[in-house]
């Protein structure tokens, strides 16, 4: 079985390119495989699946950031976080009717859906603590949605009372035209003027929901943070967004995690960065210190003559890297803290100190100093 190409390749637009350039890109490419310019041609409509699948992942935000981020294989995850849904594949083309209305001056065909729908994906951004990121924790929210009504029960009749179908569509909530247009005669639909395209028509509404048979409910959830997940990084729940209609499954909830920059560490992907002052006895003489890491102090002895800008590897001190068992790196660096106020007994006692340099000491500091002053003089 063939590899599917990449969704920005099927498209023609590189993976920077806005929506209204995938847009565009989009009814180009969907106007030259048309099924309708190109009868009874299966290559035609197998790159018009092609393109419409690559549309419906790349023009909604969260769905193309799941694509960046796994691929194809996201597709794979449609049981569990993370998904696609192409909302029941592309018999008879129905998912993509708005591409009519494109290519037939706005009379084409727009199938209104009667039948069960998916809900729409919820987003959700939630801001967690350097500590919270690096060890994983468990996080309760409030977020809000639109639920069914409950008096209703998502009808939108008033209760005791039901919906009655529309004598105009018989149901279908959409009526047939016949237009002409440059390839021909065309049969399109339209949402049927009576019901609003519904396929029904309320007498008695719902005086909760007016009649629309949906609320908007503030509604509280929890999530398991990974321990090692890094800021940007998405947490999917599935199930949790929006209730389907017309007894179609709930889209899903999309938590966007923001961690909050640490005081002391600084991450690059699963290293630490951080920095240590030595006073300069301590960088001279050498000695233990302690060195702060994200699960403890660690002793360390700094070796005679350690010297600022010098930096320190502690292996599988970093963080949790998200998908295996092991961490990165904590790279220490160490800066040397010159005090900038002395005592006259402090001062005299460094000058007696550099007095007393002698041998490859002296001489290094005695030829530094030389050539400082031939640059000044000269």
């Amino acid at each position: 079985m063939a590899s599917k190409r990449d969704y920005y390749e099927v498209l023609g637009v590189p993976k920077s390119a806005t929506d209204n350039e995938i847009k565009s890109a989009y009814r180009k490419k969907a106007k030259e495989s048309h099924p309708d310019l190109h009868p009874n041609d299966k290559a035609a409509e197998e790159r018009f699946k092609e393109v419409n699948e690559a549309y419906e992942v790349l023009s909604d935000g969260n769905k193309r950031a799941r694509y960046d981020q796994f691929g194809h294989e996201a597709a794979n995850m449609g049981g569990g976080p993370g998904g696609f849904d192409f909302g029941g594949g592309f018999g008879g083309f129905g998912g993509f009717d708005s591409i009519f209305d494109t290519f037939f001056g706005g009379g084409g065909a727009q199938r209104h859906r009667t039948g069960p729908e998916r809900g729409g994906d919820l987003r959700y951004d939630m801001t967690i603590t350097f500590e919270e990121a690096a060890f994983g924790a468990k996080k309760e929210f409030r977020f809000q949605r639109t639920e069914n009504c409950e008096e209703c029960g998502g009808s939108g009749a008033k209760k005791g009372t039901k919906p009655k179908e529309c004598s105009t569509c018989n149901g279908r909530g959409t009526v047939r035209m016949t237009t002409n247009s440059l390839f021909g005669q065309v049969v399109t639909e339209r949402p049927c003027g009576s019901c609003g395209g519904q396929g029904r028509i309320i007498a008695d509404k719902c005086a909760k929901c007016g009649g629309g048979g949906r609320i908007r409910a503030v509604r509280t959830a929890s999530v398991n943070v990974p321990a090692g997940i890094d800021n940007g990084q998405v947490i999917p729940m599935q199930g949790q967004g929006e209730p389907g209609l017309r007894g179609g499954p709930s889209g899903d909830l999309y938590v966007y995690v923001s961690v909050k920059p640490h005081k002391f560490f600084r991450r690059d992907g699963f290293n630490l960065y951080c920095e240590i002052p030595l006073s300069m006895t301590q960088a001279a003489l050498g000695g233990e210190v302690d060195i702060p890491t994200p699960y403890g102090v660690e002793k360390y002895t700094v070796p005679e003559g350690a010297q600022s800008g010098e930096e320190l590897r502690f292996r599988g001190k970093g963080i949790q890297m998200i998908r295996g068992s092991g961490k990165g790196d904590l790279y220490v660096k160490i800066h040397i803290d010159v005090p900038r106020k002395l005592s006259e007994t402090q001062k005299s006692l460094l000058r007696k100190f550099e007095d007393s340099l002698t041998g490859k000491e002296y001489e290094t500091r005695k030829s530094f100093l030389e050539r400082m002053k031939e640059y000044f003089t000269t």
